[in-house]
């Protein structure tokens, strides 16, 4: 008899073209929230795109390696609040669920990327209320 190994968090994300679709439908997220659209104004979607795909890749256990830069650099100097990493996520969750990932995976993926909250406020300027 033979056990078959548990899939990865990447293939329950559906491998390279899930991962694609799942960033290509978080852009369009993104777009149209009148919270996170202004955040990105001056980012190079090209370059995010290809770098979050690298980066949810590694995450996730696929075979890629993340060449970006670490998450303080690429978000310093960017106005963010917890307003919008909270709207981030809920994009991230809506983009799976539009691409049918189970929840069982969205969570694990999602509780990868939390740890990465610190590193990514830590050089935001948040707006000053």
């Amino acid at each position: 008899m033979t056990s078959q190994q548990p899939a990865t968090l990447y293939e329950r994300l559906g491998a390279e073209p899930g991962v694609a679709n799942i960033v290509d439908h978080l852009l369009y997220e993104i777009g149209e929230s009148d919270v996170l659209r202004p955040v990105f104004a001056k980012t190079d979607i090209d370059r995010f795109r290809t770098k979050l795909i690298e980066h949810i890749c590694a995450l996730s256990d696929g075979p890629c390696h993340y060449t970006g830069d670490n998450m303080a650099e690429v978000h310093a100097g960017m106005v963010m609040s917890n307003r919008h990493f909270d709207a981030m996520v809920t994009a991230l969750s809506d983009a799976m669920t539009d691409n049918n990932i189970a929840s069982g995976a969205q969570n694990a993926l999602l509780a990868r990327l939390v740890p990465l909250h610190d590193e990514i406020m830590s050089e935001t300027v948040a707006p000053s209320h």
